[in-house]
């Protein structure tokens, strides 16, 4: 069994001064970071709690009942946090995803993405707007969530074996909800479906295939997620991590599989279609196969800190300004100064760092703080 590693700081405080440029940085929809990246989707965390205790996220000897969750005071309200993605769609945003902990949990969500579906790009079109969840509370949620103007859901989902899905979630919550969940979004219209499956291995990496066969020919996008480096807490070791290269040989030992065309830029999902065409799924290798070259996403967490990428080790706190009175073209005018110096590529610069290192100085910050 591996030592747990514990944090001793609380990197939430960690954070970067914003200031607004002297020089207006107008919001046109076509900014680029130094590595010509655009900046084209945001994932915004809505809360940092979650009622699961997966051990790859927030494990119970970290998250505990003592753990000390960010007060109601500092979240961001859903007008501060609509108005914050309006700048940067007007930056060229095109897709929002929400995310936690878990997104379910904070109370009236159904009232962001109405304001949030109000929202536009440049051109005029409106926004895609998407939500990750562990689906516990899909089936009670999903049809409002779609009259809310939410579009589409992507649901975290380990294993089909009870046993050990409740292993992994740790709190002995049943695989037989989620799948009532995930039953209630595809009748409320919250698709394509998509699932993700982080694979462990020694955990669940038998789980491949039984997942593969449930799925196949359900209109639901099953993907397989590497296990990640993020954080501190989930006591992540390399020899625990199973390639997707691995998962797809796998997975053809039984179901013939042939590689798709990406289905937008920056897609971070390999795709692979079963050849007898009942349907598509996808592996995202983000340790074996570093995406940066075209990343174009943005992580703004539940009280505002902007991180530019998933193994930031300090975000820039928009709170302070969004708080001050600031107009939006000063806002827009932070947002573009942040984008513009952006050149983070932790991924592929991952062989050659530290054990501990980050994309900055200190811990990577957590995944439940910023989302997936």
């Amino acid at each position: 069994m591996s030592e747990r590693i514990i944090p001793l700081v609380d990197l939430r405080a960690s954070q970067r001064t914003v200031q607004v440029p002297t020089n207006a940085i107008p919001a046109t929809g076509a900014l680029h970071d130094r590595l010509q990246r655009p900046l084209r989707d945001l994932r915004i965390s809505v809360t940092d709690r979650c009622n699961f205790r997966c051990n790859y996220c927030m494990p119970k000897e970290v998250f505990g009942k003592d753990y000390p969750y960010l007060p109601h005071s500092a979240l961001l309200s859903f007008e501060e946090i609509t108005r914050v993605a309006g700048v940067f769609a007007a930056h060229g945003v095109q897709k929002i995803r929400l995310t936690g902990g878990e997104p379910l949990l904070r109370k009236n969500i159904e009232r962001l993405i109405e304001q949030l579906a109000t929202l536009r790009t440049p051109e005029g079109k409106p926004l895609d707007i998407t939500l990750t969840t562990n689906g516990s509370l899909l089936a009670r949620k999903a049809k409002d969530l779609k009259a809310a103007g939410l579009q589409r859901v992507t649901v975290s989902l380990d294993g089909l074996d009870d046993t050990i899905f409740r292993s992994m979630n740790d709190v002995d919550f049943p695989v037989a909800d989620v799948l009532e969940g995930i039953e209630a979004a595809r009748v409320a219209g919250l698709g394509p479906i998509k699932i993700n499956m982080v694979v462990k291995r020694g955990t669940n990496e038998h789980e491949i295939l039984p997942m593969a066969r449930h799925f196949r020919g359900t209109g639901v996008v099953l993907r397989f997620i590497e296990y990640m480096d993020v954080g501190a807490t989930n006591g992540w070791r390399m020899d625990e991590v199973m390639p997707s290269a691995e998962v797809i040989r796998h997975i053809q030992t039984e179901l013939p599989l042939i590689q798709l065309e990406p289905s937008a830029p920056g897609e971070t999902a390999e795709r692979w279609g079963f050849t007898d065409g009942s349907g598509e799924i996808g592996v995202i290798s983000s340790v074996t196969q570093a995406f940066c070259s075209d990343c174009n996403r943005a992580r703004l967490s539940t009280e505002g800190k902007l991180y530019l990428c998933l193994f930031a080790s300090q975000g820039y706190d928009l709170r302070p300004l969004v708080r001050s009175g600031a107009s939006d073209t000063d806002l827009a005018s932070a947002v573009g100064a942040i984008w513009q110096q952006r050149s983070d590529r932790y991924s592929e610069l991952r062989a050659s760092l530290p054990p501990d290192a980050g994309t900055g100085s200190g811990r990577r910050v957590e995944m439940s703080y910023i989302g997936g």
